[in-house]
């Protein structure tokens, strides 16, 4: 925690946190709770919008406003819209407008009307008329009384006549095409002035409101420049807000109506504010846990819609992610799911590397697609990242990622277990009470209590130890509770806890079960009596996900000369692991250095977990078949009342090794079913007494004599247990004495030894060998 508060107080880049630990050890809920504390003494970040360019629609802006004006200032851009929608159309509708309107007209039929009364005077000054036809406007002659002369009577006229007219024709159809020329100008011309009278009048309506939000937000430089953009545009495009109250009248159809009220509304969606981040519902900083850390839902993301066939959007379909929910802030991430998402890990790298959160697809990212879409305006990015995850991806990613140690420079390695002082344990108690009443729990009495504590201290595998998975104890507490409302009590008591824990065990005991069944029916040749020269009950565990439990294994070893070999048969077929083949090589090296240091260990010995078909791991048996070597090398029985478990070192010290309780049980139970004579019992390494967290009946049985636990340093005292003879000690010259066990094993490797010579020697001629 004290690596947490610094990583989380320091404000330099690249000092985010790590918390690596197991699972169900409480670092999110010990980090979230913190950062909840420290953040609620920090101040509150901006809000964020993004609103639309005028200059560049497919780049999005960004406005920074204080904690709590993002939504106001929305707001206050919806009523303007509103009132601009209301007040401008009626603006325009004023008798003033339509005079000053109808003015600029009527200077356009003004030009018009002149233009084309001189040329109608002009030409029934030469006898011609001035038509218009389907094909357009054309001259035509007429008589005294001016009506048009028919093709006929034009035949008849002279030709004289009849050129001079074709003359005039000719030439007032110039006249006229000039006058038809002259008109787009004029046309353009009353459009220009209409425009300008329009946003001559429009001024007088929008600045005032406008005004109101441009003084209202003066301290902000960004947002005034926005205004301002919104007034101009606004300003030129004020048919706009025109359309819109003509359009509910101006369709047929109620749909069609609905259709182009759509369309009008979607032309005014461009002064609408995209409110990203809303801080108005803070009083600190804010403090976010992502569960779903995808790269949309981490950097944002553009949102599309189905709009007339095709895929459409714009800036108020971009959508925050969870940098942007806890920028200025703190952000909380599982680091296992972050690593599973495409791409997440990557954007998440970039973001912190360029100290900006920037929304784009994964294919723009990588620079793969050339789609034209949104590209948002960047926001600077001021973050506190707390990656929770376990050792090994921690490992991975410093040793694999070259980035990860620039970009989280703080390491908290959450303890799995803490010391059981007295003061802890009390604290312990107390995180017990915390735990129940949190979940609204029953309260628990002092002994179901400490027998919750002891559990803690199993799940550690050492009594002096207590686990600090919060989680496991928290489902105990729940199971437990469950069973209180069973029986109808108000507090959880000590058969409560058992119970829950029995429940825990029954539930996924069936693997277990048909374990000890296999060999309860002989399928499964595990001796618990009698005596047997190069047999010995073996102790193992088995995890099968949260199954984790003991059962025995029978393991044999057979001598004979050969050339100081000690063969592991499972390592010979590939079904053993690195760790138990070093086991293995290591009895060599012990039989070698103790009995054979003055001759060649000539001795090819196998040894094998008989009905074992799958692999073997582990050097926790390393002592079990030094025992069975022993055994079968001096020719003496092993008590089969006995199961044995310890690693073993080059000069016979018996090692540690994990999972001691679920061994002895293991054994233990099938002793049990078989009947306890107070013969039966278990070896174990002196080194993991302190690991004994054994269940109560296994307790009860050893009380009453019936079932026996012997701790061991060394193979000697071992040997002595299982075979009731004296190990001896080598005296000056390094002989053992009469009748030992090492004696027995040092005069049959001599034997081997001599008989090897005698073998290889020409002539066969026996060979001294030591004494």
């Amino acid at each position: 925690m004290e690596s947490v508060e610094f990583g989380m107080g320091i404000r330099r880049p690249g000092f985010n946190v790590f918390a690596l630990g197991s699972t169900g050890s409480g670092r999110h809920e010990l980090i979230e709770d913190f950062l909840t504390q420290q953040a609620a003494n920090e101040p509150i970040p901006s809000d964020w919008c993004y609103v639309y360019n005028f200059e560049d629609s497919y780049r999005p802006l960004a406005l920074e406003l204080p904690a709590g004006q993002g939504i106001i200032f929305g707001q206050d851009m919806k009523e303007m819209i509103d009132e601009l929608r209301t007040v401008l159309p009626a603006t325009f509708e004023t008798e003033e407008y339509r005079i000053r309107r109808q003015a600029v007209e009527a200077r356009l039929r003004e030009h018009q009307e002149s233009a084309y009364s001189e040329l109608q005077e002009e030409a029934r000054r030469r006898h011609l008329d001035l038509l218009r036809t389907p094909s357009g406007l054309v001259f035509a002659p007429v008589d005294e009384n001016n009506e048009v002369i028919e093709p006929e009577s034009f035949q008849k006229l002279h030709e004289a006549e009849k050129d001079r007219i074709r003359s005039d024709i000719a030439e007032m159809q110039t006249r006229l095409q000039a006058v038809l020329q002259q008109v787009p100008d004029w046309e353009r011309e009353v459009r220009k002035n209409l425009s300008a009278l329009q946003e001559e009048v429009a001024h007088f309506t929008v600045d005032p409101i406008l005004g109101r939000l441009l003084e209202k937000y003066a301290e902000m430089a960004d947002v005034v420049r926005y205004l301002t953009a919104v007034q101009a545009d606004i300003l030129q495009n004020i048919d706009r807000f025109i359309q819109i109250e003509g359009s509910e009248t101006a369709a047929g159809a109620p749909e069609t109506a609905a259709a182009s009220r759509g369309d009008d509304l979607r032309r005014l969606s461009r002064y609408q504010v995209n409110l990203l981040v809303d801080r108005s519902h803070l009083s600190g900083a804010p403090v976010v846990y992502e569960d779903n850390p995808a790269y949309g839902n981490l950097v944002g993301r553009v949102e599309y819609m189905t709009r007339m066939g095709g895929m459409d959007t714009d800036f108020t379909l971009i959508r925050a992610g969870a940098l942007h929910r806890a920028n200025g802030g703190y952000l909380m991430i599982d680091a296992r799911r972050l690593l599973l998402e495409p791409y997440a890990w990557e954007g998440l790298k970039r973001a912190l590397r360029s100290d900006q959160i920037r929304i784009e697809t994964p294919g723009q990212m990588l620079s793969q697609v050339n789609v034209i879409t949104l590209e948002p305006q960047p926001i600077p990015l001021d973050v506190k990242i707390a990656l929770v995850g376990d050792r090994s991806l921690y490992y991975m990613l410093s040793q694999n990622d070259p980035d990860f140690e620039e970009l989280f420079k703080v390491a908290a390695d959450f303890e799995d277990h803490a010391d059981r002082t007295p003061a802890f344990q009390q604290l312990y108690a107390h995180l017990i009470a915390t735990m129940a009443q949190e979940r609204n729990l029953r309260p628990l009495d002092r002994e179901s209590t400490a027998r919750v504590v002891d559990e803690g201290a199993r799940m550690a595998a050492d009594a002096h130890k207590l686990s600090m998975r919060v989680n496991v104890i928290a489902d105990l507490l729940q199971e437990a509770d469950y069973w209180a409302a069973r029986n109808g009590v108000e507090v959880i008591r000590l058969a409560h806890i058992e119970q829950a824990l029995a429940a825990q065990e029954y539930r996924s005991g069936r693997i277990p079960e048909r374990s000890r069944e296999a060999i309860l029916q002989g399928t499964i040749h595990i001796a618990t009596d009698g005596a047997a020269v190069g047999q010995i009950n073996g102790l193992s565990v088995l995890d099968l996900g949260k199954i984790r439990f003991g059962q025995p294994s029978r393991i044999t070893a057979r001598v004979r000369m050969g050339r100081g070999e000690v063969v592991g048969i499972e390592r010979e077929v590939a079904l053993s692991g690195q760790i138990h083949s070093k086991g293995v090589l290591i009895l060599a090296s012990f039989l070698s250095s103790r009995y054979a240091t003055d001759y060649p260990l000539s001795l090819h010995a196998s040894l094998v977990f008989e009905q074992s078909y799958g692999g073997v791991d582990g050097d926790s048996a390393s002592s079990t078949e030094l025992y069975a070597l022993l055994s079968a090398l001096a020719a003496v029985p092993i008590r089969q009342s006995l199961a044995v478990t310890g690693s073993v070192d080059q000069f016979g010290n018996v090692q540690a090794i994990g999972g001691v309780n679920e061994k002895i049980e293991g054994f233990f139970a099938i002793c049990q079913a078989r009947g306890l004579n107070g013969e039966q019992g278990v070896l174990i390494p002196q080194a993991n007494v302190r690991n004994l967290m054994l269940r109560r009946p296994v307790i009860d049985a050893v009380s009453a004599g019936k079932f026996q636990i012997y701790p061991v340093s060394t193979i000697d005292q071992g040997i002595e247990l299982l075979t009731g003879l004296t190990a001896g000690q080598p005296d000056e010259a390094g002989e053992y004495p009469e009748g030992t066990i090492n004696r027995r094993v040092q005069d049959r490797l001599r034997d081997f030894a001599r008989r090897w010579f005698a073998f290889h020697r020409p002539g066969g001629e026996q060979v001294a060998v030591g004494r």
